[in-house]
């Protein structure tokens, strides 16, 4: 069985794993979760956060040969930690989440998508070194298939995103390409288009893509399946 380390998207922590984690482990694997800096129970404000703090949380917590699967903005830290140790990262897997291109940030990725359904949610803090969702916007933007209390649950451990970790990009190299590399897509997803994660992984592998009808919170709408589908990925 494998060793899984599960990696948040933007605003959220270690929190949003909650439901999967034991579902991985009744399957037979190792599971656990982190808070990137700035994130969850980490104080780093979010001012000082950055993409390098992120991909070196990362590689700190890696224990032997991991699985390390990275929801939505967790795509662009576990690529980058993969780079830096690729010996130790068994497989990447990315859970609707962005597939770093050649030389471009996130941010620059986001906006070759199709459409932007996240942007006009976004609200920027004054200094515009981060940013947040408003309350009222979480259920039909992240949660909308969610059973009830997410929105609720979710509220109280929502963070400010940090903006650096989106605006530079990775470096991708054989060091991570060669890594075996996973693709979940959500097919119900309000955030990050899903014709946008086909087209990231349109030369892919067939059996490396799965689609999962869902929103963007696979974790909380659906965390059976997402395990299972982490566990058929994990056997290779």
């Amino acid at each position: 069985m494998s060793n899984f380390l599960l990696i948040h998207g933007a605003a959220h922590g270690a929190w949003c794993w909650r439901d999967v984690i034991p579902e991985l482990q009744a399957l037979g694997h190792t599971a656990r979760a982190i808070d990137l800096p700035g994130h969850g129970q980490d104080a780093t404000p979010y001012t000082d956060v950055t993409l390098d703090a992120y991909a070196d949380a990362i590689t700190a917590a890696l224990d032997g040969p991991t699985v390390l699967v990275g929801h939505s903005m967790g795509g662009y830290p576990i690529t980058l930690a993969a780079e830096r140790a690729p010996d130790l990262v068994q497989a990447l897997i990315y859970v609707c989440a962005y597939v770093p291109a050649p030389g471009l940030s996130l941010s620059q990725m986001r906006m070759q998508a199709p459409y932007q359904p996240l942007l006009p949610h976004i609200r920027m803090t004054g200094d515009r070194k981060g940013w947040t969702v408003p309350r009222d916007d979480l259920h039909d933007l992240f949660y909308h298939d969610c059973p009830p209390g997410t929105v609720d649950y979710a509220a109280e451990r929502l963070c400010i995103q940090a903006t650096q970790p989106t605006s530079v990009p990775v470096d991708v190299t054989a060091r991570s390409a060669e890594i075996p590399r996973y693709y979940i897509r959500c097919a119900d997803d309000r955030t990050i288009p899903p014709e946008y994660q086909g087209t990231m992984t349109e030369d892919w592998p067939t059996d490396h893509v799965v689609t999962m009808a869902c929103s963007h919170s696979p974790f909380f709408a659906q965390p059976r399946a997402l395990a299972t589908h982490l566990h058929e990925f994990a056997k290779g």
